[in-house]
């Protein structure tokens, strides 16, 4: 499967650089161990990041960071077929779920619910 991983990027951080990279640290944390369950995992960071680059994102919330980041996860849950939700506050993970549900995605909360292929 191809797996989303969701969880908080930038609530909590007060935007703070340091605060997020440890965020996607985080988020990045669980991508090996769904790749050795034989799937694909997949951040919306890891696309977005360097497309807010390209547009010119100087801070979280301009124009850009709207435009792309939020956007970018949506158009990855028409690919996807699973969500695995990291705890931890955030709007944005929580619309994933949300939007993963209307789908009928499978949503993940814990590895071991995580089948392997």
């Amino acid at each position: 499967m191809l797996i989303l991983i969701a969880g908080p990027y930038r609530s909590g951080t007060n935007d703070d650089p340091k605060l997020m990279q440890q965020n996607l640290s985080k988020l990045e944390s669980m991508a090996l161990p769904l790749f050795r369950l034989g799937h694909i995992p997949m951040i919306g960071e890891w696309v977005a990041l360097p497309l807010l680059h390209l547009a010119g994102s100087v801070k979280p919330g301009d124009e850009a960071y709207e435009e792309i980041l939020y956007p970018v996860a949506h158009r990855l849950l028409t690919k996807c077929d699973a969500v695995f939700r990291l705890e931890g506050k955030s709007k944005g993970a929580d619309e994933d779920v949300r939007i993963a549900r209307e789908r009928g995605l499978k949503i993940y909360y814990r590895l071991e619910d995580v089948p392997h292929s």
